[in-house]
């Protein structure tokens, strides 16, 4: 039963962790990256579509993306979709495709961003306390199934999966934070 409940646990710290990742890249940095463009949707005919569902996304160089939809009629709407984003580009149409520059991140604009990530970091290591948290009250439910000893050695296994989970969000953080400050 106990090992059930760890296995569980990790699966579930795993996905906080993983949703950190995700969360990290949809965050703008002074390079080019695809998944930045990930939460955008476009108005496609009346109803909003994911934009990687409407066109292809390259990175040609380091600091350009190039955005070439599928069907040319949708051109317009993908470039105002990627304007009124929150993400502050400007993309630059070509009548077939799209270019979008990411100017250098001015130091103010860095700071922000750093603010930005390290809250999502810590939303990320109270999921994974929570799921301690959880699985631990599970434990102390089995206490008369189980004996006090298999409990505390439990315990003492998902403290060790929740160190680990969290060591995994700061490194995560640690190079989100370098590349923010790369010039």
């Amino acid at each position: 039963m106990i090992g059930e409940l760890l296995a569980e646990a990790e699966h579930k710290m795993d996905m906080a962790a993983e949703h950190v990742a995700n969360e990290f890249a949809t965050v703008r940095s002074g390079r080019a990256n695809p998944q930045l463009l990930q939460r955008i949707q476009v108005d496609y005919y009346g109803s909003p579509t994911s934009l990687q569902q409407l066109a292809s996304i390259a990175v040609p160089e380091p600091r350009m993306l190039v955005v070439q939809p599928y069907d040319r009629s949708a051109l317009g709407n993908i470039e105002r979709a990627i304007q009124t984003s929150d993400l502050g580009l400007n993309p630059s149409n070509d009548g077939s495709l799209i270019r979008i520059v990411f100017p250098p991140l001015t130091e103010e604009r860095r700071k922000d961003l750093i603010k930005l990530v390290r809250h999502m970091a810590e939303e990320g290591r109270v999921a994974v306390r929570n799921v301690r948290r959880h699985s631990k009250t599970d434990m102390e439910a089995l206490h008369g199934d189980i004996s006090d000893d298999e409990i505390r050695r439990g315990e003492d296994e998902l403290q060790k999966l929740t160190d680990r989970f969290i060591a995994r969000i700061d490194s995560l953080l640690a190079r989100k934070e370098e590349e923010l400050a790369e010039v």
